[in-house]
């Protein structure tokens, strides 16, 4: 197969992002909503706040009432009554009079703002505070101090999230605010994880001659729970067609929205995977101008979306998150896809083959400056080197060298202390 029949990283990641459809709205409760996409609007059924109330522990008073009040010439007023949050007042403050307040708890009429009670001579330090008969007050206020008025957050009938909106903590908290137990979501994808070869065992059993242990199925399961998707670990196909069809179907049975593989997607003898698909689906595409991450396969198993991916556990980390990780997130909801890349300072010369490459880095923060340390040992089977990493740096396709000191794209897969 000739160069031109490789596909630039930019052109496959097109082929699969144009593939994927989002998955349909789903209700859930409001707390299985936190990091999912809002499906359908959110209307405020009331005002929030619903009505008037105190922002601050004091006194409800008119402020016209303390319009000269200073420390050397208080203003005395008439405490009529307390009103603690969850009360319905059914007094009135009128002149010369005050009422106790706590914060949120519902302002009475007649009031147009609150005196705190630091600017008081109630013993608000004692935790028995009796109610005093009257009050002195060493500062004046305008009117609507300290009151938080109806409607001045939200009001009845606005608007306030939209679809695509991912759902934060903050999101979860204002709808229910606003009395929604249930919200409209996008669906979370399932994603099937087939890791293929002889060779593999389970992480639990020792290790034969020739034999090693199924890590790829644990570090894929892992970077779909990232993207808050499901994993469904298929297991282990061996180099046959009839043990990798098996698998697929355990998939389909399981109703998976995305299958991604490990291995057998590449041209030897035993790398099946490429052939059950030709038989049983279609291939968009099955290589990459990419280093790490060459063999590289896209297309349909009986209708479902299928990445293939490479063997080596490097590869196949970084070829997840170039390619399965956008295609989750679209299938998600999710507007935003890609990494927001860094620009950083190179602290090494780098020599590359002219393909996309990635290389594991380590970025920190020095002066208002990012700088990027690359990792001597880059082999695709260095699952460790990933460990030590927290970037990938980018070097661009047709450049073979980069000098120290350039400057080149980070793709910031962690944020350690020490990059801030």
């Amino acid at each position: 197969m000739g160069k031109e029949e490789y596909l630039s990283v930019s052109d496959a990641l097109k082929t699969v992002l144009d593939a994927i459809q989002v998955l349909p709205a789903v209700p859930t409760n409001l707390l299985d909503g936190l990091h999912r996409v809002l499906a359908e609007p959110i209307v405020a059924q009331h005002d929030l706040p619903p009505f008037a109330n105190s922002s601050m522990d004091g006194f409800a008073i008119r402020a016209q009432d303390v319009l000269r009040a200073t420390k050397d010439n208080p203003a005395k007023l008439k405490v009529i009554a307390d009103i603690a949050a969850g009360q319905s007042p059914q007094i009135s403050i009128i002149t010369g009079s005050a009422a106790r307040i706590t914060t949120g708890a519902p302002m009475p009429d007649g009031a147009d703002s609150v005196i705190p009670v630091e600017d008081t001579d109630e013993r608000w330090q004692d935790r028995s505070r009796p109610l005093p008969d009257s009050i002195q007050i060493y500062r004046a206020v305008r009117p609507g101090a300290y009151v938080r008025l109806p409607g001045e957050d939200i009001q009845a009938a606005d608007q306030v999230l939209s679809p695509g909106c991912v759902l934060r903590p903050q999101e979860l908290g204002l709808i229910a605010s606003l009395g929604y137990k249930k919200v409209s979501v996008i669906g979370r994808a399932k994603v099937g994880i087939l890791a293929t070869g002889n060779e593999l065992v389970d992480i639990a059993q020792p290790l034969g001659p020739g034999q090693i242990r199924n890590s790829n199925s644990y570090t894929q399961a892992a970077q779909v729970l990232a993207c808050d998707a499901e994993p469904v670990i298929l297991g282990v196909a061996n180099d046959s067609e009839d043990s990798v069809r098996e698998r697929l179907q355990l998939a389909i049975d399981k109703g998976v929205n995305l299958i991604i593989s490990s291995a057998g997607v590449s041209v030897g003898a035993y790398d099946v995977v490429k052939s059950v698909l030709e038989f049983d689906g279609n291939i968009l595409f099955w290589r990459v101008r990419m280093r790490p991450g060459k063999p590289l396969t896209f297309g349909f198993y009986r209708g479902v979306p299928y990445l293939g991916l490479p063997g080596n556990p490097v590869s196949a980390m970084v070829s997840f998150d170039r390619f399965a990780r956008p295609a989750i997130l679209k299938m998600s909801g999710y507007k935003q896809l890609e990494r927001q890349p860094l620009t950083v300072i190179i602290e090494d010369e780098i020599q590359s083959d002219g393909r996309e490459s990635y290389l594991r880095a380590v970025v920190t923060r020095e002066g208002g400056q990012y700088r990027a340390r690359i990792f001597e040992g880059q082999g695709s089977h260095m699952l460790s080197s990933l460990v030590g990493a927290n970037a990938l740096v980018k070097v661009p396709e047709n450049v073979e060298y980069v000098g120290e000191g350039s400057f080149l794209e980070a793709i910031m897969i962690d944020w350690p202390e020490t990059v801030f």
